[in-house]
């Protein structure tokens, strides 16, 4: 059987991997994407950041917090938010999104591959979709597989009372309490989301300050308007146990300084696993580090001259508008197309990427 080959063949279909395949079609050259159709658009469609920022603007409508600045502090429309609401409003959005990236690929005679792909050698991608294998072989490969949640060895999920944020979706009504492992921006991003419905959250982290990397005066203003939501802080705190009490339907966090939280739920939010773990590496003679990242040079190649990985999978900043640019600058490298590059402008800077410890 004669294997498919292709100038570049992508793995994931996040910002990275859609630029990355789109910037390389506009040279003329063939393209071979491998993902989930389910995932079309990647974790930053279906996980990320299109359904947080949905989330986030359809909770200041339905709450009419806008219009507090017009009406006072105490307005409120009538009725309570429904989560099914939310749902609704993220479901629209992310198929929209999904149908966009798609017909992108059509119009730029991307091929899709769905499945899930593993390195059979150095140039050569297994795709498994269903009961069905194929192989096909690029020129150039890019992983851009993303990141699923990082989970405690120890938390006893069950995406009904623990959750971790790709969970979120499961919800059914809105909790009364919860409790938010993790003071990093998803952490505090849903923490926030959670207090404009009303609920009591509290907030630990082993951390003694918030988002380090950020602008004090910023945190500051932040910390101080989740307090004043009834946000409590527990910092430089560690749960050593996690677990539900069916008697009482709460979930108890034992922190390690001896004092007990509770809540309706649990949500746990310390940070992302990469998926490069899952594409057996060692076949392309990569490996990764703990964390499921892969470690890059300047132009988002790794050591192995003709593979290259971006977005998520190469871990800070993990931004939308980062990876999208680390993919097409790594399709303009591998194919000598000209480009400019201002790292300087990007929301993070390559010199504190390269600086910081991962």
């Amino acid at each position: 059987m004669t294997i498919p080959e292709y100038d570049l063949v992508v793995m994931g279909s996040g910002p990275a991997g859609q630029k990355a395949a789109i910037g390389t079609a506009k040279l003329r050259k063939t393209v071979a994407v491998v993902d989930h159709s389910s995932m079309i658009g990647g974790v930053c469609v279906h996980k990320g950041t299109i359904p947080s920022k949905t989330v986030r603007e359809a909770n200041l409508h339905l709450t009419g917090y806008r219009d507090r600045t017009v009406y006072g502090r105490s307005y409120s429309p009538n009725g309570t938010v429904s989560l099914k609401e939310l749902a609704f409003r993220v479901q629209t959005i992310v198929e929209r999104e999904t149908n966009v990236i798609a017909a992108q690929f059509r119009r730029n005679d991307v091929t899709v591959y769905d499945g899930t792909a593993q390195f059979v050698d150095p140039n050569t991608i297994e795709v498994t979709g269903g009961d069905e294998m194929q192989r096909i072989r690029g020129r150039f490969i890019l992983i851009a597989f993303g990141t699923r949640p990082a989970r405690g060895a120890d938390i006893p999920f069950d995406r009904s009372r623990i959750l971790d944020t790709d969970d979120l979706t499961a919800l059914e009504r809105v909790p009364r309490e919860a409790i938010v492992v993790g003071a990093g921006v998803v952490g505090l991003e849903y923490g926030s989301f959670f207090t404009a419905l009303g609920t009591k959250v509290t907030i630990i982290d082993q951390r003694p300050s918030l988002l380090e990397f950020v602008d004090r005066e910023i945190v500051d203003a932040l910390s101080y308007h989740l307090r004043q939501r009834g946000t409590t802080f527990r910092l430089a705190e560690k749960e050593s146990v996690v677990c539900h009490d069916a008697k009482r339907d709460q979930v108890f966090a034992e922190l390690e300084s001896g004092k007990r939280v509770h809540g309706d739920k649990l949500l746990y939010a310390v940070g992302r696993q990469g998926n490069a773990d899952q594409l057996d590496l060692a076949a392309a003679g990569l490996s990764a580090d703990a964390r499921g990242r892969i470690q890059v040079n300047g132009f988002f190649q790794t050591k192995i001259a003709h593979i290259y990985a971006g977005g998520d999978v190469v871990g800070f900043p993990a931004l939308a508008s980062t990876s999208m640019e680390q993919g097409r600058l790594a399709s303009c490298h591998m194919f000598g197309a000209p480009f400019e590059h201002s790292p300087q402008l990007f929301p993070y800077d390559l010199v504190l990427f390269e600086s910081m410890e991962l």
